[in-house]
């Protein structure tokens, strides 16, 4: 079988004789196997009819491509895009989006979900995710009974339990289709200090020798000998044994900073000779920013490093420069790029090889080693189908803490099963007091893949005090607090069950008269606080205080509830987001008085329109609205030339 001209592998032909018979699809095939060609033909088979399709996916990047790559092929009047800060033609026939906004459209029944044939999930294993895995879960609960699922995912040994769960919640058949066989074989190698290019079991013997500190002491190289044998291995020099013949590679590394700082050091060693070309496509791309673009430190790495076919990219980045390297990547024209795990979310850049600074990563609490999901996500990116043979994988191994059966585990096969993260939240809540009755938000909470997951087909049989411990635990708290009146939202409670994070103290500020002698400026700032998140490596050079400042910060501590949340405790640290644009700066006076990553401090502006826009779409008070659309001119314009908000 044929689709757009490629001659169709066994498990895409059984996927799409199911959509043929209009059944929901569970696809688990390795990364880089062909699996969105799958999502094309439902598009394609729908193209001339009245029916809609949705496409979620995790990251807005990967949305962001899918947009551009299906614009190319139907039209961009054919597709629609939401990302919460960007919203283009949303009433299209294929709608873009992230999977929050999904579920949050179906939670709520949005209007806008009407007549859809199939939602498509891409890279569904984010179930797996502890803090968002439940997104999808309810994406699937709340999904009304018509609608049929792809969902497309890296390989899962677990597949047809959650195909089974599907099927046993929503009643219509759901095809399992699973393929292990990569069209380009993979080979996993290791990068040692002493040993180069090897393999595992040699630097399990090299460090099994007796004396073996003595030796390799002898054998390190510099000054201080007895340092080396502690010395991580250098990218430099696995880039030089890898040789042009291994190239162009992805080299993966956990820090966002370390990108910039291995490409520099790559590009001074003069490996690379500068390429012309490289020249004249960054100049096209650079042509129409904002001069200040320019000035950036990171913008003035990236012009010396590109030329020389090198390149870094992470979410730290503008988009105009991601767009740039992506360009030059596509087009084949970049030997090595440094990138982040985001790269390989679903980001269809392939490479003959992919390299790894490390198998440990820093999760927010402490650093930890891969899963076996995240080493074969970003292991799949190596090998170009119809250009490479096989795909080179080398890990670069640090001595001190190698672990040889821990990594023979990780690096032989993706063993992680999909678990479910279900939790209830206050939208959620509100949401299920608001449109069911006791008896359905029971049916509701029996339905989660938790639930099948720990009692099979047997989840009826859940006790209903173990499973409504938590929901009436929190409606409890929502009586008290007057969101839930008995088994009533109240007007509180009903504009909150419109908002997706932090719904108590957004609900508190904005349906209630606390926000009535708010200015912009102090509503601003509050919802800076509510977008921000800390780090302990942030930096500000300076704050901004001011009366408006101390009457919002005495306003906050008088109220009862609101006293109690910790964000507001960085309101005067937020000053330097809102202070210099609210005067009519731009985001590069911002930047100019901290250590923030551009790419950061849009996504911190991004979710405060994100929430304003929340506000705005949950409120019926016209004064509110205009206050939000104020607020969102203000950001937007602060970000002219740099981000387009649609």
């Amino acid at each position: 079988m044929k689709f757009h001209e490629f001659t169709l592998d066994p498990f895409q032909e059984e996927a799409i004789t199911a959509i043929e018979e209009n059944d929901s699809v569970v696809v688990s095939a390795p990364t880089g196997s062909g699996k969105t060609l799958i999502a094309d033909y439902i598009i394609h088979k729908h193209k001339d009819d009245a029916k809609r399709i949705i496409y979620t996916a995790p990251i807005k990047a990967l949305s962001n491509q899918k947009y551009k790559d299906f614009s190319q092929e139907y039209g961009s009047d054919k597709i629609g895009l939401m990302t919460g800060d960007i919203v283009i033609n949303p009433g299209a026939k294929v709608l873009i989006m992230t999977t929050e906004i999904y579920r949050n459209m179906a939670i709520s029944k949005d209007e806008d979900l009407k007549n859809i044939a199939y939602v498509i999930f891409d890279e569904v294993h984010y179930i797996n995710d502890i803090e968002r895995g439940y997104v999808w879960e309810e994406s699937i609960i709340y999904s009304v009974p018509e609608v049929r699922f792809l969902a497309l995912s890296a390989t899962i040994p677990n597949a047809q339990e959650f195909s089974d769960w599907i099927s046993a919640i929503k009643g219509h058949t759901v095809r399992t289709v699973v393929a292990t066989k990569r069209n380009v074989p993979l080979e996993h190698q290791f990068f040692d200090y002493e040993l180069g290019m090897t393999t595992l079991k040699k630097i399990k013997d090299a460090k099994s020798i007796p004396g073996y500190h003595d030796v390799f002491r002898r054998r390190g190289r510099g000054k201080d000998r007895r340092r080396n044998r502690d010395t991580e291995p250098d990218h430099v020099d696995l880039i030089k044994e890898l040789g042009m013949d291994k190239l162009p590679c992805l080299f993966f590394t956990f820090s966002r900073r370390d990108t910039q700082e291995k490409a520099k050091q790559l590009s001074r060693t003069g490996l690379f000779r500068k390429n012309s070309e490289i020249v004249k496509i960054m100049r096209a791309h650079l042509e129409n920013v904002p001069s200040d673009v320019n000035k950036l430190k990171s913008t003035i790495l990236m012009k010396e490093v590109l030329p020389r076919s090198i390149a870094f990219h992470h979410a730290g980045l503008l988009p105009a420069i991601k767009e740039m390297v992506e360009d030059l990547f596509g087009k084949g024209l970049i030997k090595v790029s440094y990138a982040t795990e985001t790269f390989a979310v679903g980001i269809n850049m392939p490479a003959k090889t992919v390299c790894f600074a490390a198998l440990r990563k820093y999760d927010g609490i402490g650093f930890r080693m891969l899963n076996t999901k995240e080493y074969f996500q970003i292991a799949g990116r190596a090998g170009r189908r119809g250009m490479d043979k096989v795909g080179y994988v080398v890990s670069m191994i640090h001595r001190p803490t190698f672990n040889y059966t821990e990594i023979k585990r990780l690096t032989s096969k993706d063993i992680e099963p999909i678990k479910s993260q279900f939790k209830l939240s206050v939208n959620t809540i509100l949401n299920l007091v608001d449109q069911h009755s006791d008896e359905e938000i029971e049916h509701i909470l029996r339905l989660s893949f938790f639930s099948y997951q720990k009692f099979g087909k047997e989840y009826a049989s859940v006790p209903t005090k173990k499973l409504m411990a938590r929901y009436n635990s929190v409606c409890k708290k929502l009586n008290k607090l007057g969101f839930i009146d008995g088994h009533t939202l109240s007007d509180k409670g009903r504009f909150s069950s419109k908002i997706f994070a932090d719904e108590i103290t957004m609900g508190e500020i904005f349906a209630t008269d606390f926000m009535r002698d708010l200015s912009v400026y102090q509503i601003l700032l509050i919802l800076a606080a509510l977008a921000y998140e800390p780090r302990r490596m942030n930096k500000f050079k300076k704050t901004f205080g001011n009366k408006e400042l101390t009457d919002l910060v005495t306003k906050i501590k008088r109220h009862p509830y609101l006293s109690r949340e910790k964000k507001f405790e960085n309101l005067k640290l937020v000053t330097v987001f809102i202070k210099p644009v609210y005067d009519g700066k731009t985001m590069f006076d911002v930047l100019a008085l901290t250590n923030l990553l551009e790419g950061d401090l849009i996504r911190v502006y991004g979710q405060i329109i994100d929430k304003a826009g929340q506000v705005k779409k949950a409120t019926g008070d016209f004064t509110v609205r205009d206050t939000m659309k104020d607020c969102e001119g203000i950001v937007k314009k602060a970000l002219e030339g740099v981000y387009d908000f649609g």
